[in-house]
């Protein structure tokens, strides 16, 4: 058995290791970026090569699957989702409440009000907590295969593939703004995968 002082040294590594992917995007930029991308190509490059460059959206499906089943999993288990529930009932029940003391100039209905939403404002603040937890776990994995895509599809921009309504374009051409085909395949297949995971394992948004 896994001792609990080891857990929560695992937990603080695999947190800080998170967050550390994050910044390092966000802040050392573009060399961080490509080393990533390069790093994760030792393990990916190969794999695309047996199923050929010309699958490059396969291989973004599959990494989308992975994102999503991944993410969800996390969000499962480190989200108090019937806390969730239970304030967002509640603030939808202290909004009218509100609303109706204030159009009645209810004083003594509005001062039990207010003293109700401190005792909120504390169940949000945990529930923004433990939200922000799960980002830096599921940036381990989805970070690093987004860089590899973004790198590999820059240097290899013949990949093509088949749109509803649009018909074969180019992955590396725009679809609006900076957004290329290969992001939007990618979010589209994610979103779409992670409703239907979501839906199996019965938890909601975050």
């Amino acid at each position: 058995m896994v001792s609990e002082t080891l857990k929560k040294q695992i937990d603080r590594f695999l947190l800080a290791f998170g967050f550390s992917l994050m910044f390092g995007i966000m802040i050392l930029g573009q060399e961080f970026r490509q080393s990533m991308g390069e790093a994760v190509g030792v393990i990916m490059d190969p794999v695309l090569s047996l199923v050929g460059q010309e699958n490059f959206h396969l291989i973004l499906l599959v990494m989308a699957i992975i994102t999503a089943l991944y993410a969800s999993l996390i969000q499962k288990y480190t989200i108090d989702w019937e806390l969730m529930r239970n304030t967002q009932e509640r603030m939808k029940v202290f909004q009218k409440e509100f609303r109706e003391a204030q159009l009645s100039q209810n004083t003594y209905m509005l001062k039990k009000l207010e003293d109700q939403r401190k005792e909120m404002m504390e169940d949000q603040m945990k529930m923004s907590k433990q939200q922000f937890k799960p980002m830096a776990y599921i940036s381990i994995i989805s970070l690093p295969l987004f860089m590899w895509a973004y790198y590999f599809i820059s240097g290899h921009g013949n990949a093509t593939m088949v749109f509803p309504f649009w018909g074969e374009q180019l992955l590396t051409t725009p679809v609006f703004g900076p957004f290329q085909h290969w992001i939007y395949w990618y979010f589209i297949s994610s979103l779409g995968v992670s409703q239907l995971i979501r839906k199996g394992l019965n938890i909601g948004g975050v």
